[in-house]
């Protein structure tokens, strides 16, 4: 009696790369990177740019603001270049940003001056001198115009009035710099938020400025603070941590700490669903804020000093990823539209239903779209119950496999027509699979000898193709040697299979250059690790 043919067991190919969350994929369409060195190689200290403007009838500015060194420089956001550059300032300047009209600009400096500068003309409109030491930050009211606060490292806060001549109101309570603050958003405009390098978040109210209303301790001295639109909660960064502080249980709700050095500064995106920071260690994290997850991030050269997500259109819609680093470069990525717009749109569905709990009902939805090969494949699994190793005699041939094409040739020893089958498929399992069996049969010779011009360039193409992969390029050097091997003499005598060596030979020659500096830096790594 004859042993029974069995089917070939396909190739178990090890995995590639995780594919791309709609996350990871949205970050990446921000491309077209330019980047622009300072003139003096200052820090880049402070990006900004104005919100919608307090009249929904008005137009928001288009520009935005870059403090480096003694200068303030605006951009354009819809074309990205230099629009001006305002550097009246006896020293170095902190804070600058411009009001959400567009008409003002305010910024502070290291001798504690603080001035009011029309955008237009670059005309000092006001000056401010009460600030003994430097001037970290300055803002603008949310709901006045004409209101503005400034923090320093004299350990005061101030609210300032545009037309007094001095401070309307002081705040003290810090013991040390005093490097951030802001007002909090919504009905809570007129309360403000300060972080120090005493360690602290306070929350001050105009109406009691003797003392602040409540008070948040830190292991760190504070970097930098963000209210959430929502009023009740603030982020502050300190050290290499993100604390998330919820104002009306007057405790941390959370805190993040995937930075590796410490957090310098922090801002929304997205309309306000998603965080982003940038830290010492070059590194720009996304946080969703819902459960306060990294989806995305990315590295940088240099330090990060200081970033901003900056939106355009009425729905300020994420246009730049604009970076100042520590070198003095200031990196701007635009988000690329279109079709990446349908993929937006995805990627807020998705995270909708995550948040509803919907998100088996939604992947059931997506699941629709997947290739019928896959959809085949992942049938059956989930399976269970009484009579699942159940086999009923005399019918198991109902449960056999239908041999392929390929599959029937080559049990009939046709193994040129089998590899000409397989390659015609396009099936990148199946051929490994033949080419495997091939081998082992000692066959690889007889399928590729005996060809011409024609059917030879299915399989210079297919080598082409996958020598680049690392996952297959010892079958493709062997099947490319013994190409060659039976083939070189003859060389020359066919354009169309030149052309594909010199393809071939491009490739193998990119591939050698990539993995020769590979070596390279792991050895420069190796001595790296061993000298620290």
């Amino acid at each position: 009696m004859a042993a029974p043919v069995l089917p070939l067991q396909l190739v178990k190919l090890p995995p590639g790369p995780a594919p791309l969350t709609p996350e990871q994929t949205y970050w990446r369409t921000f491309k077209s990177q330019l980047l622009i060195p300072s003139t003096s190689d200052n820090p880049i200290t402070h990006i900004s740019c104005p919100t919608l403007p307090l009249n929904a009838l008005s137009q928001p500015s288009d520009l935005f603001t870059v403090t480096t060194g003694t200068r303030v420089n605006l951009f354009s956001i819809r074309t990205r270049k230099l629009v001006k550059s305002i550097n009246r300032f006896g020293d170095t300047a902190h804070g600058a940003e411009i009001r959400r009209d567009g008409r003002v600009m305010v910024a502070g400096d290291e001798t504690g001056t603080i001035q009011i500068f029309d955008v237009n003309t670059r005309a000092i409109f006001k000056t401010w001198k009460e600030h003994k030491q430097p001037v970290w930050t300055t803002k603008f009211s949310p709901s006045d115009p004409t209101t503005l606060m400034s923090a320093s490292d004299d350990r005061t806060v101030r609210l300032w009035d545009l037309p007094s001549e001095s401070s309307t109101t002081k705040f003290m309570g810090h013991q040390d710099y005093v490097r951030c603050g802001s007002f909090m958003p919504g009905q809570a405009s007129s309360l403000l938020v300060s972080g120090s390098y005493d360690q602290t978040v306070k929350i001050w109210d105009p109406r009691a400025p003797a003392s602040a209303v409540t008070t948040f301790k830190h292991a760190a001295p504070v970097e930098s603070v963000l209210p959430m639109p929502s009023g009740t909660t603030i982020l502050a960064a300190a050290d290499n941590q993100i604390s998330v502080l919820d104002l009306v249980a007057a405790r941390p709700l959370q805190i993040l700490q995937n930075h590796q050095k410490t957090v310098s500064s922090l801002c929304f995106a997205s309309n306000d669903t998603r965080l982003v920071s940038g830290g010492l260690d070059g590194h720009l994290k996304i946080f969703e804020t819902t459960g306060w997850n990294v989806v995305a991030g990315s590295k940088y050269p240099s330090p990060i000093l200081s970033l901003c997500v900056v939106g355009s259109g009425p729905s300020q819609e994420d246009r730049h990823l604009a970076v100042g680093m520590q070198s003095g470069v200031l990196s701007i990525k635009t988000r690329l539209s279109g079709q990446q717009k349908v993929k937006e749109k995805e990627r807020q569905k998705e995270m909708q239903a995550l948040i509803e709990g919907r998100i088996d009902e939604h992947d059931k939805k997506a699941a629709k779209k997947r290739p019928r090969g896959l959809e085949k494949r992942l049938r059956g699994r989930d399976f269970t119950g009484e009579g699942a190793d159940i086999v009923i005699e005399g019918n198991a041939g109902a449960n056999r496999k239908h041999e392929k094409k390929w599959e029937v040739l080559l049990r009939k020893g046709k193994y040129a027509a089998a590899l000409d089958k397989v390659l015609e498929e396009g099936h990148l399992t199946a051929t490994l699979t033949l080419l495997t069996a091939l081998r082992h049969r000692s066959a690889t010779r007889t399928a590729l000898s005996k060809r011409d011009d024609v059917s030879l360039q299915p399989i210079f193409k297919w080598i082409c193709k996958f020598i680049v992969d690392p996952r297959h390029v010892n079958m493709c050097v062997d099947l490319g040697m013994l190409v060659l091997d039976i083939y070189s003499q003859h060389m020359g005598e066919s354009p169309q299979i030149d052309r594909l060596m010199g393809r071939l030979h491009t490739a193998v020659r990119n591939e050698v250059e990539q993995a020769q500096m590979a070596c390279q830096t792991k050895g420069m790594l190796g001595l790296l690790v061993e000298t620290y």
